[in-house]
């Protein structure tokens, strides 16, 4: 995988609540895990409803053009909604999980972990997108919380750029870090979820675990995600920030 170093103005990185994160690379266009209802309590297959307390900050038409969809998971609402659902019909391709993609059908496609889609840029050349490894909780949660990857792009002098997903797990961020090596842009999906089931161990990162994350990884800019905008989230973006200024790492954050 080839990398280079960047500023934030080479790979533009926007939030705009929840997990739901423009990426502009190499041309391309990539949205992760549409969420665009408005607030209001979801279900949640079973178990407590989902609560959303804002709403996203841009709608699908002000989000123009969108080559791809990035989606680490569809079995939860705070990652794919019903309007997020509905956006993906109008997606070219949306590369999530084998599983998700039996379920949605339509132009998705399976990615198991490392395995690497190519996609054509604007002008010649293509940006890889391979998919990372991800669990959703503690090890042996993933036949209750369902199969979640994250994604990983790069390209011919384009910086390395780190999608989380919903992971709690360091182990499979160190995994990560030795597979890819150092990472420009982490975007990080945090949050700090946690639940009665596994004893009230995380589901997602928090703000220290994001902290660790970031150093592991070598990033030199770390942006966080799924850290507002629904109930169930036990951090929010001061938890983040405040976690990385106790790890002297203030300066590899962009809030956007």
């Amino acid at each position: 995988m080839t990398s280079a170093a960047a500023t934030p103005q080479d790979v533009p990185v926007h939030v705009y609540g929840g997990p739901t994160t423009l990426i502009e690379y190499g041309g391309l266009r990539f949205v992760t895990d549409p969420t665009f209802d408005a607030p209001g309590s979801y279900p949640n297959g079973g178990g407590p409803e989902l609560v959303k307390t804002a709403p996203t900050a841009i709608t699908p038409a002000e989000l123009g053009h969108v080559d791809a969809v990035l989606l680490s998971h569809d079995q939860h609402a705070d990652n794919l909604d019903r309007a997020g659902r509905a956006f993906l019909a109008d997606i070219p391709l949306t590369l999530t999980t084998t599983s998700a993609a039996d379920r949605l059908g339509g132009d998705t496609r399976g990615l198991a972990p490392w395995e690497s889609v190519e996609l054509t840029r604007p002008g010649g050349g293509t940006v890889t997108v391979t998919a990372a490894p991800a669990l959703h909780g503690p090890v042996g949660s993933e036949p209750v919380v369902g199969q979640v990857i994250g994604f990983v792009l790069t390209g011919d002098r384009l910086p390395t750029v780190y999608v989380s997903g919903d992971n709690a797990s360091l182990d499979v961020v160190r995994e990560i870090a030795d597979r890819v090596g150092a990472v420009d842009t982490a975007v990080l999906f945090a949050g700090a979820v946690r639940t009665l089931f596994f004893d009230g161990a995380l589901l997602t990162l928090d703000g220290t675990q994001a902290a660790e994350a970031a150093t592991i990884l070598g990033a030199r800019r770390v942006v966080p995600a799924h850290v507002d905008s629904w109930a169930h989230f036990t951090e929010g973006r001061d938890e983040f920030v405040a976690a990385f200024a106790a790890a002297d790492l203030t300066d590899r954050l962009q809030l956007s």
